[in-house]
């Protein structure tokens, strides 16, 4: 199903809702309020990201799951600004919670990755069960080691964040071919260039460092990396496992950038039993 919540500066946030099938509680009594999973999407993607994830029956049938479309994105409202400002980004996934359903595990994956942290950074922790960073940067800019990126990004920007198609297709199409470890990232070049382009480049609009916030997280992490991930550098993963107190650590070899869509059994399987485990946490 999907529907929309208003988020920051009245921006309407879509989102794709899929309620669980059974009534398998995480905490193993039975019945009650399924969990909740929030998967929140990278730069110039969108809640469909997520596809295989809602239509996962096992996942179907122990959790409720929502996909969000960031501002910007997919079904969001398009404004011209924001795309810098922690606080944006941080209500904008409060609000998504708000309707998910508290407490929840959320994902971030790539660029949704910074955001979770951003929430993080504005709320805390509050009305979270879990968060997991998935191929996932926590930081950007120069220098910040948490927003390293890998060779097929490097070689794609700046041309990727033009507002000129003629420029700007080759470089997301260099970009794409490199978001997996085999074939298939090519078929998100026209998605990406849906996006527009002020929201492409506002998103990089930024130089904003986490070390303080992740050493401040106080729930269960998850941290999955793809080892043949040429967007985002494994060293952005572990810098983040590394400043996380305790945090699960799950390096997935032979996967790129997508580890949900690469190898979505093993991402199912990880994500199911660290949701599991966050939910007793709270259930106890």
């Amino acid at each position: 199903m999907r529907t929309e919540v208003t988020g920051a500066d009245g921006v309407r946030i879509g989102a794709i809702v899929e309620d669980a099938t059974g009534a398998a509680r995480a905490d193993g009594d039975g019945g009650g309020t399924p969990p909740v999973i929030v998967f929140v999407h990278g730069w110039a993607q969108s809640g469909d990201a997520w596809r295989m994830q809602l239509s996962d029956p096992r996942l179907a049938a122990e959790f409720r799951m929502v996909a969000m479309d960031l501002r910007g994105h997919g079904h969001s409202d398009v404004p011209d600004d924001g795309y810098d400002d922690p606080r944006v980004w941080a209500d904008d996934l409060a609000a998504v919670l708000d309707l998910a359903g508290r407490p929840a595990v959320v994902v971030g994956w790539s660029y949704g990755g910074l955001v979770v942290t951003d929430y993080l950074r504005v709320h805390g922790t509050v009305g979270l069960a879990g968060v997991v960073y998935a191929g996932a940067i926590t930081e950007l800019g120069r220098d910040h080691p948490g927003g390293a990126v890998g060779p097929a990004m490097r070689g794609a920007l700046p041309d990727a964040l033009s507002a000129d198609d003629e420029v700007a297709r080759p470089a997301i199409r260099r970009l794409c071919g490199g978001m997996t470890a085999g074939s298939g990232g090519e078929e998100l070049v026209d998605g990406i260039l849906a996006v527009p382009p002020h929201v492409r480049a506002g998103l990089f609009r930024r130089d904003i460092g986490s070390a303080e916030v992740l050493e401040a997280l106080d729930v269960p992490a998850l941290v999955l990396h793809g080892e043949r991930d040429a967007v985002v550098d494994i060293t952005a993963a572990e810098y983040a496992a590394g400043k996380i107190p305790g945090a699960r650590r799950r390096w997935v070899p032979g996967v790129g950038h997508l580890p949900f869509a690469e190898d979505a059994q093993t991402f199912g399987e990880e994500l199911a039993a660290f949701s599991r485990d966050a939910y007793r946490k709270v259930n106890r």
